[in-house]
């Protein structure tokens, strides 16, 4: 990871270096510099986004993680209404852009329920929904490539469809996909920028304020790029280590596995 982002910050910096040549614009990087206490108290503020930035896209990502699942397993059954409310279940939240989703949310579901709702909450459960989608797809994808063979061992001790599905054929294709539901958490961290608009105080919020006071949005902006690809680099990072920790602990089991299969029998 270190390697990935020291070359993103070149980059970065190599664009700012050439972009501050131009003569039609004064560059005014003291908002920013970590040199000045002005700089300080800004880089501080801006940073104050990004708890918020994290938790809602752990919060979406369990949620819409769970939902998806959820939705998924009625859709692989034989019953002809589940598996049409589950289609039809995806495709209409497939279908409407998350902005305005998390506008509805915020702005329709306290009037239709009579309920109260916080701009985290809503950012929350909007983000969820129309993850849960998508999640569900991976889960669908994941499930059916599981060898058929699996599905029938099970069949034949006698197992029921959501026991199939606990013991037998779940556990395989969580290993599966668990690379596309990392992509969707890191996909998760970048939607979230869309909950500035109801008032969330992410990192985009923050920089949105922050250009209101200072007048500087092109420096703002290029630090608030800066602090996603910073997160989303170390995300990445740690989903990679993940899958491998994952990859080598079903390795270490199928030599376990082979092991004792291959070990003589003891004697009697």
């Amino acid at each position: 990871m270190c390697s990935n982002l020291k070359r993103a910050l070149l980059v970065g910096a190599a664009a700012i270096l050439l972009g501050g040549c131009g003569e039609s614009y004064t560059w005014g990087w003291h908002v920013v510099s970590p040199g000045l206490a002005r700089g300080r108290g800004n880089i501080a503020f801006l940073l104050s986004g990004a708890g918020y930035t994290v938790a809602v896209a752990l919060c979406a990502i369990a949620i819409s993680v769970v939902l998806g699942l959820v939705v998924t397993l009625p859709g692989l059954s034989s019953n002809r209404l589940a598996r049409a409310m589950s289609r039809g279940y995806v495709e209409l939240l497939r279908s409407v852009p998350m902005l305005v989703m998390v506008l509805w949310v915020y702005y329709g579901l306290p009037v239709i329920l009579s309920i109260s709702l916080d701009v985290f909450t809503s950012g929350v459960i909007a983000l969820a929904l129309c993850d849960s989608a998508f999640e569900a797809e991976i889960f669908r994808a994941g499930i059916q490539s599981i060898d058929r063979g699996q599905h029938e061992a099970a069949d034949a001790l006698g197992l029921g469809y959501l026991y199939k599905m606990r013991f037998i054929v779940l556990p395989q294709a969580i290993r599966r996909v668990l690379p596309p539901l990392g992509n969707q958490f890191v996909y998760m961290l970048k939607t979230s920028s869309l909950l500035s608009v109801i008032g969330l105080t992410e990192l985009t919020r923050r920089a949105n304020e922050l250009v209101v006071t200072e007048y500087r949005p092109l420096e703002i902006y290029t630090f608030l790029v800066l602090e996603y690809l910073v997160l989303i680099l170390a995300a990445s990072w740690l989903i990679r280590l993940l899958e491998r920790r994952m990859a080598a602990g079903e390795r270490g089991l199928v030599k376990r596995r082979a092991d004792h299969a291959g070990s003589p029998l003891p004697l009697g």
